[in-house]
């Protein structure tokens, strides 16, 4: 009797123990592509070469259980081409898919640049590199396929959404789908989410104003609405400059909401001091029971080191890594990490 008494405490141990651990999100802003960096990226055989670009961040990507990325550039085919009108190798995606990325965001204003075809294209590319996407899709019964978007991460289910306030003006010319902010539909798109089973609910948004370092009012009003509609977080992109981040607690749903404003550029040819980097935020989800919930999350700068020639290429160098530097990126870098922290309050 005493042995059946320890092993029913030893499997309700168990149990306790199986039901209460963390996941690790990560999210990073805009990853570009302009003309210069196709430039560098490209070898002598016709290839693209970006095996340089991340190999200081890559660990914290690989780190995490579940890593998220916008792409702002269609892939789109040849010509490459970047601003106004992006479209980038495919060996660029393959990169970021093989660096750690599980998740691609792609409603931003540039996902039409390359129009329906090359909306269509960046989806297929993804596809074939077996990297999950959500934003944009090929027609509406593809969007029917796609949503509600429900990852399983360590047996947590995680809804996805992605939204952008506009495509630069330019149209849709037949069938494809851009996730436009919408409230009534945002609203609908997060109640199917959770009928199908999202225990957690992450929304990245499109928003703001380009190279403003602090929310406008109508991204603070977005996000009053995600929280009031049960978002657990809300990712924000498109300024290209770090702003502010914040954890809420919202009452009506008895939870903590992060909520970041903008993360910056993840790697681009921006010049503006405070476009030359971005940040990196690493979440903490901890599930007791049936209810997963944002425990705390922290954040981590890098900046863009640009080539100097002989075959350089873009290189993104964290926060605390000066001897990364060469001599001639060493202001800048001292410059951007200075503002963003300021931006941030951690100065």
């Amino acid at each position: 009797m005493g042995g059946t008494t320890l092993w029913i405490m030893l499997l309700s141990l168990l149990s306790l123990l199986e039901s209460n651990f963390s996941i690790d999100m990560t999210f990073v802003g805009d990853a570009m592509q302009h003309g210069p960096q196709i430039k560098a990226a490209y070898r002598a055989d016709g290839t693209y070469d970006y095996s340089q670009c991340f190999k200081y961040v890559e660990s914290d990507i690989r780190d995490a259980d579940y890593a998220v990325v916008n792409l702002e550039c269609p892939l789109g085919g040849k010509p490459y081409t970047g601003y106004p009108a992006f479209s980038a190798p495919d060996e660029y995606a393959a990169e970021l898919k093989r660096v750690g990325f599980d998740l691609f965001t792609t409603a931003n204003n540039h996902c039409l640049d390359r129009h329906d075809r090359g909306l269509a294209r960046t989806l297929n590319v993804l596809d074939s590199l077996g990297v999950a996407h959500v934003g944009t899709y090929r027609d509406m019964a593809d969007r029917g396929r796609t949503l509600p978007k429900v990852v399983d991460v360590k047996g947590v289910k995680i809804g996805f959404l992605s939204y952008t306030y506009g495509t630069n003006g330019i149209p849709v010319q037949r069938d494809a789908v851009v996730d436009l902010i919408d409230r009534k539909q945002i609203a609908w798109d997060i109640k199917a989410a959770r009928r199908a089973g999202a225990q957690l609910m992450c929304v990245c948004m499109h928003w703001g104003i380009e190279y403003v370092l602090k929310p406008v009012a109508e991204q603070r009003a977005l996000a009053d609405f995600l929280v009031s509609q049960g978002v657990d977080l809300i990712i924000g992109s498109h300024p290209h400059v770090v702003e502010p981040w914040e954890i809420r607690y919202s009452p009506e749903h008895g939870k903590k909401v992060l909520v970041v404003y903008s993360l910056g550029n993840f790697i681009s040819n921006q010049t503006t001091i405070d476009s030359r980097g971005g940040a990196m935020v690493k979440v903490r989800i901890d599930i007791s029971g049936e209810r997963p919930e944002v425990r705390d999350a922290e954040c981590k700068l890098f900046f863009v080191q640009k080539p100097r020639g002989g075959g350089e290429n873009y290189v993104l160098i964290p926060e605390g890594r000066e001897d990364l530097l060469r001599a001639d990126s060493k202001g800048e870098y001292a410059t951007f990490m200075s503002r963003t922290r300021k931006t941030l309050g951690r100065e």
